[in-house]
């Protein structure tokens, strides 16, 4: 009751009605784009390629597209040029001074990294353009209708304004919607899946090919995920400070105590994104004939492909790897410690400087590690109940595994775990953050949120 009440309290303050009613229709605007083809591709044999492909690169990309790019529509490229961006910008205040300068010089550093990173979305745009129309051109499998300089030239145009006018859309509903913008297009796109998905899953019912018992093991595994994803999305570590007291004129500053929290998974899906990039690329290359014929090449790539462990040791290693990566950008111990000693804060029992520094990176190490392994099985489980793991490829004792160990475990369940891994993430953690907005705008006007009792939602708070 109390949730439907804050819901009936969402449309009863004009000003936000108006900011939700204005981010469903810019929605809907993105998906009447996505069924609007470019020309001059027959887009139906595209759409069984990417099917039968969704372990590559192709599919990656048609994840974040939510589904336009298996459909080749104006808006195949997506949010992805405009992520790249957002991530090579991010990246580059690490090395480049001057990045690094705007970036702390408060709002007005901010618009100019951000109209920087429109320019570089425009590029990265017209380069993947022409790379999928060249790719398109060049295949054998009769993807163009009508081939030419004029194809490639309107697929990039066609293509690029696509891209920009998502870019658009998600700063829109950013600035006059309820924010969050670009996360809310990728997670219309992949929710836009959720009834062709219950239709799948009925008609299997139906048909005898899934048992009730199997259909109810799935339903509780997936509440079982979606809570354990809350559950670390949420979870933080807390560091205590104390701030000493100070004398400025006649008063008395200071001598509170607080705490200052770091995130389990401060990373979000970015550490999962850059590792399935890279690991999709061995897949996308196993479709070039001259490593397909290659003995050596082929046998490389396919073991570090599909359901291989050596594939999810790799998997998980570079998740690990891009979390302590990104936290390290994102989060400097020094700096902290610095700006902690400056205001007359310090950890009880840990002396300022360098003492504190050390054991912030103690405890943000640990908290990394578990945030890695965490997003590891995430994203594995959907591969292993689909899949299974392929032990019988091991050398020297596949042969004992594969007649020891049970099929399921080898060969997967050959079962759909919709909104698995990346997705259900995604969904979760969007879904987190835009009721965390709602509720802070009912808040500020006096409202109860969504749940009074328990406090306010804390969202993941990560660009996607």
């Amino acid at each position: 009751m109390k949730f439907l009440e804050a819901l009936a309290n969402v449309f009863r303050i004009p000003d936000l009605r108006k900011r939700v009613l204005f981010t469903l229709a810019m929605l809907a605007v993105y998906r009447l784009g996505g069924h609007l083809p470019i020309p001059g591709v027959d887009a139906k044999r595209f759409e069984d390629f990417i099917q039968a492909n969704q372990g590559t690169v192709f599919g990656f990309f048609d994840l974040f597209s939510g589904g336009t790019f298996r459909r080749l529509t104006i808006f195949a490229l997506g949010i992805m040029p405009y992520i790249t961006s957002s991530i090579i910008l991010q990246l580059l205040t690490v090395v480049v001074p001057t990045l690094e300068k705007l970036q702390k010089e408060g709002e007005l550093g901010r618009r100019k990294i951000t109209q920087w990173t429109r320019y570089l979305t425009i590029i990265l745009a017209i380069v993947q353009s022409f790379g999928i129309s060249s790719l398109l051109q060049s295949s054998q499998q009769g993807f163009v209708t009508t081939p030419g300089i004029g194809f490639i030239l309107m697929t990039i145009l066609t293509l690029t304004a696509g891209s920009a006018f998502i870019m658009w859309l998600g700063e829109q509903i950013t600035e006059r919607g309820i924010g969050n913008g670009m996360s809310l297009i990728i997670f219309t796109g992949i929710v836009v899946n959720l009834p062709s998905a219950i239709v799948e899953i009925v008609q299997k019912v139906q048909t005898g090919d899934w048992p009730l018992i199997q259909v109810a093991i799935i339903i509780v595994m997936m509440i079982a995920v979606v809570g354990f994803i809350v559950l670390v999305e949420r979870g933080e570590r807390r560091i205590p400070v104390q701030y000493a007291k100070r004398v400025i004129g006649r008063k008395m500053l200071g001598g509170q105590s607080t705490h200052m929290p770091l995130k389990v998974n401060a990373g979000g899906v970015i550490p999962v994104i850059f590792a399935s990039s890279l690991l999709a690329f061995p897949l996308t290359a196993l479709q070039i004939d001259f490593v397909k014929n290659s003995p050596v090449l082929s046998g490389m790539l396919t073991a570090i492909s599909g359901a291989s462990p050596l594939y999810y040791l790799l998997y998980t290693l570079l998740i690990i790897f891009f979390c302590f990566f990104y936290v390290s950008i994102i989060f400097n111990p020094n700096e902290a410690a610095d700006n902690m000693r400056k205001y007359g804060g310090f950890v009880p029992g840990i002396r300022p400087g360098k003492n504190t520094a050390d054991y912030m990176n103690k405890i943000l190490t640990r908290i990394t590690v578990v945030g890695g392994l965490y997003l590891s099985v995430l994203s594995l489980l959907p591969q292993i109940m689909i899949q299974g793991i392929k032990l019988q490829r091991l050398p020297g004792i596949g042969n004992w595994i594969d007649a020891t160990f049970p099929r399921w475990l080898l060969d997967g369940l050959g079962v759909t775990f919709f909104f698995g891994g990346t997705s259900l993430l995604i969904v979760v953690g969007v879904a987190m953050d835009t009721i965390n907005q709602i509720e802070a705008q009912l808040i500020m006007r006096h409202y109860e949120g969504f749940t009074p009792r328990a406090g306010r939602i804390r969202g993941r708070r990560s660009s996607v």
